[in-house]
C-alpha cells in the first residue's frame, strides 16, 4: 500500500467557479419555493413547493454541484470511477434529507427551534450526500479520512444552512433572498472542499482495475435535465399567483 497525491482541480478552477455557480442557482430557486410553501394558506399546495424546493436544493444544489466539483478529480496514474447505484442513492439522501429539513419550517408552526433543526437536518443532508458519493468512487486503493476537517465539513453546512433559512424565513426581503441563495452556495461548495481536504487515498496496485460509471458520463445528463427542471420551477414561480401572504406556517 502506498499513499498517492490527488489533484482536485485537474480542469483548472473553472470545476470551482462552475460548482459554485450550480449550487447558487439551485439554492436561490429551492429557498424561493420554501418562502413560497410557508405563505401558502393550503396544505397540498405548502407540501407541492416543499417538495420542489427539496428537489432544487437537494438535487442541483447539492448533488449536482458535488459532481460537477469531482469533474477536477483526479488520482493520478489510476482510472477514477463511480457506482452508478451509490451515487444514486447518494441524490436520493440528499433531496430526502433536506425535504424533511424544509418540511419542519413550511408544514408546521414556524418556530425559531424549528429553524435550528431544519438547518441541521438541511446541513447533514449536504454533509450525508457528500461522503455517500464519496463512497461511490472505485480505484484501485481506498479513501481514508482525516477526521477533524470531516468535523469542520459538517459544521460548515449545517451553520450556512441554517443561516440561509433564516435568512429566508425571517428577514425576508429580496436582498436577504439574494443573500440566502449565496450563502447556501457556500455552505454546500464549502462543505464539499472541506471533505475534499479531508480526503487521504491509498493506491494498492494488486486491485482488479476500478469498474464503474465515468463522472462525465453521470454529470452530463443530469445537467441537461436540471436544466429542465429549473427553467419549469423558475416559470411556476413566476407564473403561478400566490395563495396567501403572511407568517410561515
Amino acid at each position: 500500500m502506498n499513499h498517492d497525491t490527488m489533484n482536485h482541480f485537474s480542469a483548472g478552477l473553472s470545476t470551482l467557479v462552475i460548482a459554485y455557480v450550480v449550487a447558487v442557482t439551485g439554492s436561490l430557486i429551492g429557498l424561493a419555493c420554501m418562502a413560497r410553501a410557508g405563505g401558502e394558506r393550503h396544505r397540498p399546495a405548502k407540501v407541492r413547493w416543499t417538495a420542489f424546493g427539496a428537489l432544487a436544493i437537494g438535487g442541483i444544489a447539492i448533488w449536482l454541484m458535488h459532481f460537477i466539483a469531482m469533474l477536477g478529480f483526479e488520482i493520478p496514474g489510476t482510472a477514477v470511477k463511480y457506482s452508478a447505484p451509490l451515487t444514486a442513492l447518494s441524490a436520493v439522501v440528499a433531496v430526502v434529507v433536506v425535504g424533511g429539513g424544509l418540511s419542519l419550517v413550511t408544514l408546521f408552526r414556524f418556530t425559531r427551534m424549528r429553524l435550528l433543526l431544519a438547518g441541521v437536518l438541511a446541513g447533514l443532508g449536504v454533509a450525508g450526500m457528500h461522503y455517500l458519493g464519496m463512497s461511490a468512487i472505485r480505484f484501485k486503493g481506498e479513501i481514508a479520512y482525516e477526521p477533524s476537517l470531516v468535523v469542520a465539513s459538517c459544521v460548515i453546512a449545517v451553520v450556512a444552512a441554517t443561516a440561509a433559512f433564516w435568512f429566508t424565513l425571517v428577514v425576508r426581503t429580496p436582498a436577504a433572498s439574494v443573500a440566502a441563495g449565496l450563502i447556501m452556495g457556500v455552505a454546500v461548495t464549502g462543505m464539499h472542499y472541506t471533505g475534499m481536504a479531508a480526503v487521504r487515498v491509498i493506491g494498492d496496485e494488486s486491485l482488479p482495475a476500478a469498474a464503474g460509471t465515468t463522472v462525465f458520463d453521470l454529470v452530463f445528463p443530469v445537467f441537461v435535465i436540471s436544466g429542465l427542471v429549473v427553467a419549469v420551477l423558475l416559470w411556476m414561480l413566476f407564473t403561478t399567483g400566490d395563495d396567501a401572504v403572511g407568517e410561515p406556517a
